[in-house]
């Protein structure tokens, strides 16, 4: 796909709006939609890949109370023209069809593979990818069962959202990402998950979330380049395309 000219492709994740409290999301969720705001002069789609939210759950006839201004946003922008993709990650993995009713968002759960302007990019969240974690890996798998998404639907609202925000309490995201900590290429598992896909096709660009550091590793020799999306807890940063170039970029409210 060809770029209309002067418009940008942009990324962002690990918003983790809901944590730690109302007031602190509140203030996250404000700047966030500031960047929104200020992307959409020349955003030709917008990528939200994982964990936008702390935690989230649908019911058939109820959602988890709040960001009312992230979503009015993206709603603008979508009923705009400009594509809003969504992927969901480790603590929103129960996103069912509410966003892409009301907001017009695409939805994802695993990575997915796009072309811009002869560049190709290989796009997910990040959970449960390369080697390791096996631990995750299998709650992961029993997150996703249906019986148990049945099941959990079940619960009042008051008390299973409550219960699932008491258990996020002890996530990393409420704790401040004690344990983001870069591990060096050799060890970092999004690296190796990387230079694995490589083995089998070319890729210029892989954009991942959930590490929560902002991350811009040239997967020598492939000419590839891995990036992190950080987070909007600690650094708020982003990834654009330009055209020509992805670049890791910050937000800073002047």
């Amino acid at each position: 796909m060809q770029l209309p000219p002067n418009k940008k492709i942009y990324f962002a994740s690990d918003q983790h709006l809901g944590a730690p409290n109302y007031e602190a999301s509140l203030k996250r969720e404000k700047h966030f939609v500031k960047w929104l705001d200020q992307i959409s002069a020349d955003a030709a789609e917008i990528f939200i890949v994982g964990d936008l939210f702390d935690f989230w759950f649908e019911y058939k006839k109820a959602v988890p109370r709040g960001f009312v201004r992230v979503l009015g946003k993206l709603a603008e922008l979508s009923d705009a023209g400009i594509p809003i993709h969504i992927f969901t990650g480790n603590h929103d993995m129960w996103i069912f069809d509410y966003l892409p009713q009301e907001i017009g968002a695409k939805l994802y759960r695993e990575p997915i593979e796009r072309e811009w302007n002869g560049k190709s990019f290989y796009i997910g969240h990040g959970d449960g990818l390369g080697p390791g974690d096996y631990g995750y890996k299998f709650i992961k798998r029993i997150f996703a069962n249906p019986f148990l998404q049945w099941s959990f639907a079940r619960l009042h609202p008051n008390f299973g959202i409550g219960l699932a925000d008491f258990l996020s309490k002890r996530s990393r995201a409420k704790t401040g990402h004690k344990d983001a900590i870069f591990l060096g290429e050799e060890k970092e598992w999004l690296v190796i998950y990387c230079r694995e896909i490589l083995a089998q096709k070319k890729m210029d660009y892989f954009v991942f979330g959930h590490r929560h550091l902002p991350l811009d590793i040239q997967l020598k020799p492939e000419a590839a380049r891995y990036i992190n999306l950080g987070d909007w807890i600690t650094y708020y940063t982003y990834a654009v395309f330009d055209g020509e170039e992805l670049s890791l970029e910050k937000f800073t409210m002047g």
